[in-house]
């Protein structure tokens, strides 16, 4: 179990995060998780903070999501930014309550019906079905210009091909920690290491990688970056972490020699993260991976990383690591 120094409300002495297998019954199925809580170490009593419950209910909704086949709050955004619409406006013409898409967005579970609906319109003809058979509570002129903002949705062949290439699979599932597998923040992660570390050597990246996704999953229920994770005799690495590196025109690679005869090749770039593409948890957890490792060099992280469960139980295998695993960290 993992040991976290929290002030206990019981006692106001040191607590410990603690995990444990663990099921919920969500809309009257069971699913399966793994219950973070905190334990007093003087009393053992247990309690949870906001934070927790909200990183535990996030592993059930995560399931539930992708069972059926549920938009995630961010894609439920991006379809309405991408018509050029108010969340009123979805709502209306989707036959949502007035606050309904909102509400989405900002994370309520859609039923499973709205959830179908809410997929389905990512195709622009279906959602030109919804906005016709809607005409009737608009006047002409609102219609007209709703109506000329339902242009078609289109994904370029490089697009679907670089997040392919990248990612392997856009589903959403364990194996890549829920997570939306944005190749611009994908980027963005790249670029911060690699300017807060004035450069930085491929195995030390991986190792970083691993760090993020799993640490963000672990405290929200979701990974970072949308990575899926080898274990191979390194320690563990992003599936095509070789693809990753090669993929970005503003990352370059510099081999550097030694002087022992190795050699080893690290990145750099001259620019600047976005980090206006992270929220502030994710911006706190960023540094923190930093600073828990920046004084490791790239023999030490990867020393570090062959302690970790998620590596051990998947080293020689073909498998992907299963994010659950993140519970075990021992670390960070």
């Amino acid at each position: 179990m993992i040991k976290q120094f929290i002030v206990s409300p019981f006692t106001g002495r040191g607590a410990s995060l603690m995990h444990e297998p663990a099921t919920l019954v969500f809309r009257k199925e069971t699913f399966p998780y793994i219950h973070q809580y905190y334990e007093c170490d003087v009393t053992h009593e247990r309690f949870t903070t906001e934070e927790i419950d909200e990183a535990n209910l996030a592993q059930v909704y995560n399931q539930y999501r992708a069972k059926y086949g549920i938009p995630f709050p961010e894609e439920i955004k991006r379809i309405r930014q991408h018509y050029g619409l108010s969340a009123t406006k979805m709502s209306e013409i989707l036959g949502f309550g007035e606050n309904q898409y909102r509400l989405y967005e900002n994370g309520d579970m859609p039923s499973e019906a709205n959830g179908k609906v809410l997929m389905s319109i990512m195709n622009p003809e279906i959602f030109r079905v919804f906005v016709v058979n809607a005409r009737g509570q608009f006047s002409e002129e609102e219609f007209q210009k709703i109506m000329s903002k339902v242009s078609v949705r289109v994904h370029s062949d490089f697009d679907i091909f670089a997040t392919h290439y990248l990612f392997s699979t856009t589903r959403r599932s364990i194996s890549n920690g829920y997570a939306n597998q944005s190749i611009s923040k994908l980027k963005n992660v790249l670029l911060y290491f690699i300017e807060k570390s004035h450069g930085i050597f491929f195995t030390k990246m991986n190792k970083l990688l691993f760090y993020t996704d799993f640490l963000t999953y672990k405290t929200l229920g979701r990974g970072m970056t949308g990575l899926c994770y080898r274990a191979i005799d390194f320690g563990p690495v992003p599936e095509h972490w070789d693809r990753i590196y090669s993929f970005f025109d503003e990352i370059q690679q510099e081999i550097v020699h030694f002087s022992s005869g190795k050699e080893g090749t690290r990145l750099t770039s001259t620019l600047s993260p976005d980090m206006s593409e992270f929220s502030e948890q994710e911006r706190n957890l960023l540094d923190t991976v930093y600073h828990h490792f920046r004084a490791m060099s790239s023999t030490q992280i990867s020393e570090t990383s062959h302690k970790e469960e998620a590596w051990k139980k998947n080293v020689g295998t073909a498998g992907l690591i299963d994010y659950h695993l993140a519970f075990g960290l021992k670390a960070i």
